[in-house]
Formats: C-alpha cells, sequence, structure tokens
C-alpha cells in the first residue's frame, strides 16, 4: 500500500486530539448525571406543591375579575386568588397601569407575558442542552477508549481491552440515562408551562377588559 506523504503524520494528531477529549467527555458526563438527579428531585419538588387549577375555579375566577367594579376590588381578587405568585405579580402589574390608554395597556401586558415566557425558555435550556448532548457524550465515551482497547488486543493485551470496554459501557450508560431522564423532566415541565402561560394569558385578557370597559 502507497502511504501518502503526511498521512501517518495527520493520523497521529487526530488520535491525540481524540484521546485528549476522553476526560473531558467523562467530566462532562458525571456533570450532566449529577444534574438529572438534581433535576429529578426539583420535579418532584415542585410536583407536590403544584397548585392546580380546576375548569371550575378558573371560569370563577375570570368572572370576578372581569366584573370587578373598581381598581382596589380587581387587586384584591387578585392578591386572593389561588393562582402562581408570578402570575399574580404580572397582573397587578397590569392593573397599576390601569391609568394608560387601552393600547399602552395591551402593548405593556404583552411585554410582561414575553417577560414570563423567556425566563420559562431559559429554565429548559439546560435540561434540552442534557437531553441532547448526553448521549452524544457517551457515544463518545465509548468511541474513544476502544481505538486504544483494540490496539492493545492486537499486541495480545487483554487487560488493557478490557478496561477499555469498561469505560465504554460506563460512558454510554450514563450518557442515555442522563439524557433519558432530562427528556422526561423537559416533557413534563414544558407541559407544565404552557399550562401555566395559557392561564397566564387568560387573567390578563380578563383583567384587560375590565380596565378597557
Amino acid at each position: 500500500m502507497v502511504s501518502i506523504p503526511g498521512s501517518e503524520l495527520l493520523t497521529a494528531a487526530l488520535n491525540v486530539v481524540s484521546q485528549s477529549l476522553q476526560i473531558p467527555v467523562i467530566i462532562f458526563l458525571l456533570i450532566f448525571a449529577i444534574f438529572a438527579v438534581f433535576a429529578f428531585g426539583g420535579l418532584i419538588s415542585d410536583y407536590s406543591s403544584r397548585k392546580k387549577l380546576t375548569r371550575e375555579y378558573k371560569e370563577k375566577l375570570v368572572f370576578s375579575l372581569v366584573n370587578a367594579v373598581s381598581v382596589e376590588e380587581l387587586t384584591n381578587i387578585v392578591n386572593s386568588s389561588e393562582i402562581f405568585d408570578n402570575q399574580k405579580e404580572v397582573l397587578l402589574k397590569i392593573i397599576d397601569a390601569h391609568s394608560l390608554s387601552s393600547d399602552s395597556r395591551e402593548a405593556w401586558a404583552l411585554n410582561l407575558i414575553e417577560e414570563e415566557e423567556v425566563i420559562m425558555a431559559k429554565s429548559l435550556e439546560k435540561i434540552d442542552i442534557v437531553t441532547r448532548i448526553g448521549p452524544t457524550l457517551g457515544l463518545m465515551g465509548t468511541l474513544i477508549p476502544m481505538g486504544p482497547g483494540l490496539a492493545a488486543l492486537g499486541s495480545g493485551d487483554v487487560t488493557t481491552l478490557a478496561n477499555a470496554i469498561i469505560v465504554a459501557f460506563d460512558t454510554t450508560v450514563v450518557g442515555i440515562g442522563s439524557g433519558a431522564v432530562a427528556y422526561v423532566i423537559s416533557k413534563i415541565r414544558r407541559r407544565w408551562y404552557e399550562e401555566y402561560s395559557s392561564n397566564l394569558q387568560l387573567f390578563v385578557n380578563a383583567v384587560l377588559e375590565n380596565l378597557n370597559k
């Protein structure tokens, strides 16, 4: 076989880059695994303390918001409601802007809703990163040690091959496991946030309808 000039140097450089990634990959996999455990614990904690609004309660609250006869009554209804504190804060800020024109008030309400959506999107970013990158790092952790392991097998060093296979399996399990846990958390939280955003939009519209009378 004809050797291409410089090919051995390029191959050696590629091997050095590949092997130098093994420790960072393992470190990130450990970080992802720890993050997935804490995120799952946070999910369970949030589920146990999560406020679940029934359709009847939301209907009653919307009618109360729309039919309030004064700003003070509107404020009291919001403060005494069972909605999330962040939702109360948004509604109270809109109520405080009752002196603005209807167009300015609606623009302010839209801005507040968008800020809440940005906050929710940011809270999902880390989980989505683990969901997508975890299995990829697991695959990298599988392939990187197999090169030296197979080379050791060629020279009869079975011990080195066995150690390489152990590392490969461990990184695969950790990567896929972290990604799977993060995926479940992401799906559940995304559903919660969609419900949160839908309810917030409903309550904001009710407040705006009252103030626009």
